[in-house]
């Protein structure tokens, strides 16, 4: 699903060397897909489909990162005790959905709902309303991922 540099329009500065094509909103709504099928799977290579070799990924926006995209895999799949990770989820009792919010130059921001239950098939339990706020590079991978979330009441 990645879409070459070539098929985005505009360019705009990385802050290193070269520049970066502009993420559109296709895009970066395939990748938000991605990102919740990635985590229904825990298939290790969808994880690292996702992000770049050096993302740098917060939990919490007031976390150490975790850096490097075998960190932020292992931390995923609950093989990590990165600050803030979150534990692994038994299959059926966790879903989500995520849309875009804006998108200026390789920045991207999403919000959406993460649900989950005690039990596979059983009702929803606990609801989070999440934030996220990311970085990507020319080849569609998040190089900088922070997440904000709120429990639902």
């Amino acid at each position: 699903m990645t879409r070459s540099p070539a098929s985005r329009a505009g360019a705009a500065p990385t802050g290193g060397s070269g520049y970066r094509r502009s993420m559109d909103r296709t895009s970066a709504q395939e990748w938000l897909d991605r990102y919740v099928a990635a985590w229904l799977s825990y298939d290790r290579d969808d994880i690292a489909a996702l992000f770049s070799a050096d993302v740098v990924y917060r939990y919490h926006p007031y976390d150490e990162p975790v850096v490097g995209r075998d960190e932020v895999v292992a931390s995923w799949l609950g093989e990590s005790a990165a600050d803030g990770a979150s534990t692994r989820d038994e299959p059926g009792t966790y879903d989500a959905q995520y849309s875009l919010v804006a998108v200026d130059g390789d920045t991207v921001v999403a919000a959406g709902s993460s649900y989950y239950r005690d039990e596979a098939g059983g009702p929803v339990v606990r609801t989070y309303d999440n934030c996220f706020v990311m970085r990507f590079d020319d080849e569609d991978r998040c190089r900088d991922f922070t997440e904000y979330y709120i429990r639902r009441p």
